[in-house]
């Protein structure tokens, strides 16, 4: 059996009246696709922003590979080995994609080209940018000098998943990256996802359930705030209440 990376124990968080998560527990292999679905106000959001570090927890532990990272803040999580791409691109959408990949790289490795004179650095960060937009299949001159907010959505997720793997994680968090993507460009992401996963776990919310099914190795549902069921694709799909709160109703 494959040792835990990253798992959730007992996480709690209650805004007034309201438990958003209640005693969730969850859990990450390496290389490992864990899927994260539920209705609408489930809860998945603020479970994401718990484990990010966007939001503090009432209760619960968060560890990522032996570390106890509870405590630390969102910068310092990215640092840890957490990585997270948000529903909304969070891009420089004025600059180009080549130095939206430039900066993200340099955010997270920027000492290390301080040992270089200017031009040789320059020329090292553009191409590790080159190299990290080639990752994504962001390629070529017409797709890298173009503004970032110019590119089709499609592309635009790459960029956003791109920026998330300049910090080389260990764990990356994908917030919905299908949404708003026609059939072709979901199809592009769902390959993407695959080939990112040979080199680190991925926990993916999604509501896309034709990409949830063809990625994830196991799935957890989330209802009310609480873990209604963890299991594989088949488990899942054959479990009687989770087709009735939700892939019975769900549709998107």
């Amino acid at each position: 059996m494959r040792k835990t990376l990253f798992s959730a124990t007992g996480l709690v968080k209650q805004f007034h009246e309201l438990r958003a998560t209640d005693n969730v527990d969850i859990d990450v292999k390496p290389n490992e696709v864990h899927a994260l679905i539920g209705p609408n106000g489930a809860g998945k959001s603020t479970l994401v922003n718990l484990l990010s570090g966007l939001l503090p927890v009432d209760a619960g532990r968060i560890v990522l590979d032996g570390r106890d990272i509870t405590s630390l803040s969102a910068h310092q999580r990215v640092r840890a080995g957490l990585s997270r791409c948000f529903q909304v691109t969070n891009l420089f959408k004025q600059s180009s994609t080549l130095d939206n990949l430039r900066l993200a790289i340099q955010a997270h490795e920027g000492n290390n080209f301080r040992l270089f004179g200017k031009r040789d650095a320059e020329q090292a960060l553009t191409t590790q940018a080159i190299a990290l937009g080639a990752r994504v299949g962001l390629v070529g001159d017409a797709v890298l000098q173009a503004p970032a907010g110019s590119l089709p959505h499609g592309a635009q997720r790459q960029l956003d998943i791109a920026l998330a793997l300049a910090a080389r994680p260990k764990v990356l968090l994908l917030d919905e990256p299908m949404a708003g993507m026609g059939p072709d460009e979901s199809a592009r992401t769902v390959e993407l996802i695959r080939k990112l996963r040979q080199d680190m776990a991925v926990l993916l919310i999604e509501h896309d359930m034709d990409a949830v099914f063809q990625l994830a190795d196991r799935i957890s549902v989330l209802v009310y705030g609480k873990v209604l069921a963890t299991g594989t694709v088949e488990q899942i799909r054959s479990n009687p209440r989770v087709q009735e709160v939700y892939l019975g109703t769900e549709t998107a």
